[in-house]
C-alpha cells in the first residue's frame, strides 16, 4: 500500500515541514507492514493538470493533502478531480484550514474519507497500521468469520483452542477509525455518518525523528528549510491559531544541535524556525544562537521569530559578535495602540521593543523584521498611520504590513459581531471592514503596504528615502503621497520594470520637492547603480559622455596598481570598467561601484570615492 504526503507551497524555495515531519515519524510503522510513503511538493503556480498527472502516475492507495489558508481553494479544485482519475483512493486533509470545522469539510467534499486535526503524526502512523490491516472493518465486524472465529475459524485455522489462539494474535495492535484521536471520519461502509473522535493531547517533542534525514541535496539547495525547536505559544493573541495551545513544549538541546549540524554540514541556505516566540525561555534561545555562532559556516542563514521586549542585553552581546547575514529576527509589533493590544490580549513592552530594536541595529549584522497588522479592533485609519510611524522610527530593514486574515477557530473570529467585523468568504479570510475601518481605508492601506514594498522594503531607494524623511511631515506620509502620484497617473495594475520604478519616483519628487530635484537626480542615481550595472542607464541621470577619457585613464592606472580592486587579478583596464561602474555627481565627486563586495544585509555594492584627476 502506498501513502502520498501532498503539499501544495506558495513558492518553490518553501518547503512543507508538516509532510516531512509525518513522513519521518511514520516511516517505522510503515516499514513495519511493508508500506510505502512518499512525499509530492508542488507549488499554487504549477497547474492542476500537472499536479493531477504527477499524483496518477504515482498510483497511492491513500492520499493526504496538507492545507492552509494559501492553497485551500487550489487544492479543493484537485479534490474534485482527484476520484475521477483514482476511484478507490481514500483521501485525507490535514492542517490548519481544516483542523477547526472537520463535519463541515466532510459535508462540503463528499469524496475525502477523513481530517486529521492538531498534531498529525502519530494520527498519521495510526491511519498507516488501520489501512496496513486490509479492508476497513468497523469495530471488527465481519472479522471474525474471514479471520477464521467461530466454527468456520477453528475449521480454517486449526482444530479448537490452537486456531483461536492464532487469531486472537493475528488481531493483537489492531486500530480501528474510532479509536484515533484527533480525526473526523466517515463510518466505515456508512459513509453518510461522520464521526468526530477527541482531541489528540500535546505531544512529547523528544519522540519525534529529524523530518529531513532522507532529504537529498537537489531537494534543499536554493530552498528554503523549516525547523521546530518547540511547540505551541505562551502568548493568547486573538487572530492566531498557535495562541490555542498554550503548552509550551522544547525539543531537547543535545537533538537540536545534532539536527542543526545536518543543515550546517549541507550548506543550506536558510533554516526558518517556526517556535512562536522563540525566546520564550532565554536559556534554550541562548543555548542555540551559540551553537549556530559557534558553527556557522559562512553560508547558512538562521530565521526566527522572536518577542522583542524579552531581548536583554547578554542576547545583543551575543547578536554583536556574529557573521553579518547569519541570522534575521521577525518580531510582531501588530500595533503600537494600548487599546488594540489590550483588545487582541497582548502583553506587549513597546517602549522597549523599540530600544532593543535600536539595539540589534547598532550592530548592522543582522536584517530585522517588524510587523503590523491592519484590521484589529479599535484601530482606525489615523490610529494605524501612528503605529506605522512608531514602528518606521524603529528602523527596520522590512517593515511588514499585513491585513488581518480571520482564522477558523481563533478567538478574533468569534468576535466577529462585537467587532463589526466583515472578512473574505473565502481563504484568506482576509478583513474587509469593522467598526473602526471601513472599506474605503483599507484600500488606502493597501496602496500604502505596495509602496513601502516597492520603496522600502526593497531596499533599492535607501539614499533617496533617508533624504525624503527630513522633508516629510511624518513617516506615513511619504508613502500615502507616492500612491497618491500613482492613483492620479493610473499606474496601478502595471507591471513595472525596476527602471520604471525609479522613473515614477524621479517624476513624483521632482514636482514635489523642485528645490531639491538636483540632489535627488543625485541620489536616484546612486541607488539605482548600487544594486546592478544596468544596460539602460536612466533618463533623469546626468550626461556623462564628456567623461570618458578620465574613465579610461582611471580603469588604466587600477589595473596598473590594484589599489581599490586588489582583487581583480588578471583584468584588463577594458574589462574592469565593464565589472564596475563610476558616477559623477553634480559637486563633481566621482564614485565607484564594486558589485563583487556586497553589503550581506542589504545586498548593495561597495561605493568608494574616487579621484578622476590624479588618474
Amino acid at each position: 500500500m502506498k501513502f502520498l504526503l501532498v503539499a501544495i507551497n506558495a513558492k518553490y524555495i518553501h518547503s512543507n515541514l508538516g509532510v516531512y515531519s509525518l513522513k519521518a515519524y511514520g516511516g517505522q510503522e510503515a516499514k513495519g507492514l511493508g508500506q510505502e510513503i512518499e512525499i509530492g511538493e508542488y507549488t499554487i503556480n504549477h497547474s492542476r493538470q500537472l499536479i493531477l498527472a504527477d499524483i496518477y502516475r504515482r498510483k497511492p492507495d491513500v492520499v493526504g493533502f496538507s492545507c492552509y489558508i494559501w492553497n485551500m481553494e487550489y487544492v479543493s479544485a484537485i479534490l474534485y478531480d482527484l476520484p475521477k482519475l483514482l476511484p478507490q483512493a481514500k483521501i485525507w486533509l490535514g492542517g490548519p484550514e481544516v483542523s477547526y470545522d472537520g463535519p463541515k469539510i466532510l459535508e462540503r467534499f463528499p469524496q475525502v474519507s477523513g481530517m486529521m486535526a492538531g498534531e498529525g503524526e502519530e494520527t498519521f502512523a495510526q491511519l498507516i497500521r488501520f489501512y496496513g490491516q486490509g479492508e476497513e472493518k468497523e469495530e471488527g465486524e465481519k472479522g471474525g468469520e474471514k479471520d477464521g472465529e467461530g466454527e468456520k475459524g477453528g475449521e480454517k485455522d486449526g482444530e479448537g483452542e490452537k486456531g483461536g489462539e492464532k487469531n486472537r494474535k493475528k488481531n493483537e495492535g489492531r486500530v480501528e477509525l474510532k479509536d484515533i484521536l484527533g480525526i473526523t471520519y466517515r463510518k466505515p461502509g456508512q459513509p453518510s455518518q461522520v464521526c468526530v473522535n477527541p482531541p489528540r493531547p500535546p505531544m512529547e517533542l523528544n519522540r519525534l525523528p529529524f523530518p529531513y534525514r532522507e532529504l537529498k541535496e537537489e531537494d534543499w539547495a536554493h530552498r528554503i528549510l523549516y525547523y521546530e525547536s518547540s511547540r505551541g505559544c505562551p502568548c493568547s493573541c486573538s487572530y492566531c491559531l498557535s495562541s490555542i495551545d498554550k503548552a509550551v513544549r522544547f525539543r531537547d538541546l543535545e537533538k537540536v544541535k545534532q539536527e542543526l549540524r545536518f543543515f550546517l554540514d549541507r550548506n543550506v541556505s536558510q533554516v526558518k524556525f517556526v517556535d512562536r516566540t522563540f525566546n520564550c525561555r532565554k536559556s534554550h534561545a541562548m543555548e542555540i544562537w551559540n551553537y549556530i555562532h559557534e558553527h556557522d559556516n559562512g553560508v547558512t542563514n538562521f530565521h526566527f521569530e522572536i518577542a522583542g521586549d524579552l531581548l536583554d542585553e547578554e542576547e545583543i552581546a551575543l547578536f554583536s559578535k556574529m557573521r553579518p547575514g547569519l541570522i534575521q529576527l521577525e518580531i510582531g509589533v501588530q500595533s503600537a495602540n494600548p487599546k488594540t493590544i489590550a483588545a487582541i490580549r497582548r502583553k506587549m513592552d513597546l517602549e522597549k521593543v523599540g530600544r532593543m530594536a535600536a539595539r540589534v541595529r547598532e550592530g548592522r549584522n543582522i536584517h530585522q523584521h517588524l510587523d503590523l497588522i491592519a484590521g484589529l479592533p479599535w484601530e482606525d485609519l489615523e490610529s494605524f498611520k501612528d503605529s506605522f510611524d512608531v514602528v518606521y522610527r524603529m528602523k527596520p530593514d522590512n517593515l511588514q504590513l499585513g491585513f488581518l486574515k480571520v482564522l477558523k477557530g481563533s478567538f478574533m473570529e468569534q468576535q466577529r459581531e462585537e467587532y463589526g467585523l466583515q472578512a473574505g468568504a473565502l481563504p484568506p479570510y482576509e478583513v474587509l471592514s469593522t467598526k473602526w475601518l471601513c472599506f474605503s481605508d483599507i484600500l488606502k492601506l493597501k496602496q500604502i503596504e505596495e509602496m513601502v514594498e516597492v520603496y522600502y522594503n526593497s531596499g533599492q531607494f535607501t539614499q533617496s528615502v533617508k533624504r525624503l524623511e527630513q522633508l516629510a511631515p511624518r513617516p506615513v506620509w511619504m508613502f500615502e503621497e507616492l500612491a497618491g502620484w500613482h492613483e492620479s497617473r493610473r499606474l496601478w495594475d502595471v507591471k513595472h520594470s525596476r527602471l520604471a520604478r525609479y522613473e515614477i519616483f524621479w517624476e513624483w519628487v521632482s514636482s514635489r520637492f523642485p528645490g531639491e530635484a538636483e540632489e535627488f537626480r543625485d541620489l536616484l542615481t546612486v541607488d539605482f547603480y548600487l544594486r546592478e550595472k544596468a544596460k539602460s542607464r536612466p533618463g533623469f541621470s546626468r550626461d556623462l559622455k564628456d567623461m570618458g577619457e578620465a574613465f579610461r585613464r582611471f580603469y588604466q592606472a587600477e589595473a596598473k596598481d590594484r589599489k581599490l580592486l586588489p582583487e581583480y587579478v588578471g583584468y584588463d583596464s577594458r574589462q574592469l570598467a565593464h565589472m564596475t561602474h563610476i558616477e559623477v555627481q553634480r559637486d563633481g565627486r566621482a564614485f565607484l561601484f564594486d558589485y563583487r563586495k556586497r553589503d550581506p544585509l542589504s545586498y548593495n555594492a561597495a561605493m568608494f570615492e574616487i579621484s578622476l584627476s590624479e588618474a
